[in-house]
């Protein structure tokens, strides 16, 4: 069909704009009714991501370790990524205290009432956490989409396929096209991803409209403003210092954002983060099967530092109280070791928060004056977290030597199926 060949010839950034743009104005004319009526094709959306995130993770994970050559390999890349997460989140506290500390946004505020919605979530404990990591029943972490779990196994099997040499050879040829072609399922799925952004954010906009925002608009701002200083200034002045050029990350990163930002999951938007960093930035395929989805379960820049850290003043700010120099320091060591001990916990942004604010022993309660608008909010968390997650397998591989400098040098925003597929399905 020549309009659907001319519709796929559109740079994917474009089209994603559009269905952006297009959202909105529905959501804007339809208000309420915008849910009803275009609330399923976001939905479709999300579920077809969320479809093969799972089985992408499995394959490619135990692809890449069996092609790492061994343990120590994966080892040192494994404590280099965990390093940049941490540098990185702790910058993340910075900018968020910074920002709430400039903006004051609980200041001015009075009769804010608490979410109908809102309960106290009770945070796991570092032991629980830490049994959870490990599966009981692997078949049970592949059917209830456990990341984390889902590594553990396959990085497992991975390993044992290293350790067993060529008597697995045809598992691990079956184990890399399996991969390969979940791949390829993945780049078809994410085609829909204008027309599933038309969908999220005609029903955002319909549903929320301006009402629930004006309240708390400079807590929205602030966190907003936050989040962009840390992906334009943090992630740019890194990529500078290991001497890339931010821009061109920015332009390679991009499908990932969109889909982060309109999503709001960073499960969902893994499938896009992988295919951007090895597609558009040049990051070795093998290792971005680890850092990416391990970056999803626990490098949460938004969720984990920027928001907890920004809460913790707007509610001591609306509450009136004083922090004291070693609440600082709390908000920032919680934050960041926080963000790695809730790893996989459903609601990470809320438990996060609680963790933090009851480290540094402030109201609970304030919490619930911003879930009613939690969805707003986890938009530009969410892509502020998928791009560090992007961000941090670029940065590891320049140091070890895994980066194409000319994929990176020629990063394209583009994402999804190639030209000749897209000529095809447009002959169908």
């Amino acid at each position: 069909m020549k309009v659907v060949s001319a519709w796929l010839r559109i740079p994917f950034w474009q089209r994603v704009l559009a269905g952006f743009v297009l959202g909105a104005l529905a959501g804007w004319l339809f208000g309420h009714s915008a849910e009803t009526w275009f609330g399923p094709l976001g939905t479709i959306y999300v579920n077809g991501i969320k479809m093969i995130a799972v089985p992408l993770v499995f394959f490619a994970v135990m692809n890449a370790i069996s092609s790492l050559h061994g343990q120590k390999s994966v080892a040192a890349l494994g404590g280099r990524t965990f390093v940049w997460f941490a540098i990185t989140a702790a910058l993340a506290v910075g900018v968020g205290l910074s920002v709430g500390w400039l903006l004051q946004p609980g200041h001015g505020l009075a009769g804010l009432t608490v979410a109908p919605d809102y309960t106290v979530r009770e945070v796991p404990s570092a032991t629980q956490v830490l049994l959870d990591v490990i599966p009981t029943n692997p078949f049970k972490a592949l059917s209830d989409g456990k990341i984390l779990q889902v590594i553990v196994f396959a990085g497992l099997v991975g390993f044992a396929l290293v350790k067993l040499g060529e008597r697995t050879a045809t598992l691990r040829k079956l184990a890399a096209e399996a991969s390969d072609t979940m791949v390829q399922v993945t780049r078809f799925v994410l085609e829909l991803t204008p027309l599933g952004t038309f969908g999220l954010i005609a029903s955002l906009v319909g549903a929320y409209g301006f009402e629930k925002l004006l309240p708390l608009g400079t807590f929205v701002f602030a966190l907003y403003l936050a989040c962009a200083l840390h992906i334009v200034f943090v992630y740019g002045s890194l990529l500078l210092v290991h001497g890339l050029n931010p821009l061109k990350f920015f332009r390679g990163a991009a499908p990932g954002m969109q889909v982060a930002f309109v999503a709001s999951s960073s499960f969902a938007a893994m499938p896009a983060a992988i295919r951007s960093v090895t597609h558009n930035l040049g990051v070795d395929k093998d290792y971005a099967a680890f850092a990416v989805p391990l970056g999803a379960s626990i490098k949460m820049d938004g969720c984990g530092a920027i928001y907890p850290a920004l809460t913790s003043l707007f509610v001591a700010q609306y509450f009136g109280l004083h922090l004291e120099p070693g609440q600082y320091f709390t908000i920032l060591i919680a934050s960041v070791l926080g963000s790695f001990g809730t790893a996989g916990v459903p609601g990470t942004a809320i438990v996060m928060v609680t963790l933090v604010l009851s480290a540094a022993g402030l109201p609970l309660e304030g919490i619930g004056y911003l879930v009613a608008i939690d969805r707003v909010l986890d938009m530009m968390r969410t892509m502020t977290n998928v791009t560090g997650q992007m961000l941090v397998p670029v940065l590891v591989a320049k140091e070890t030597g895994m980066l194409d400098r000319e994929v990176y040098e020629a990063a394209s925003s583009n994402l999804g199926i190639a030209e000749g597929e897209r000529a095809e399905i447009g002959r169908i």
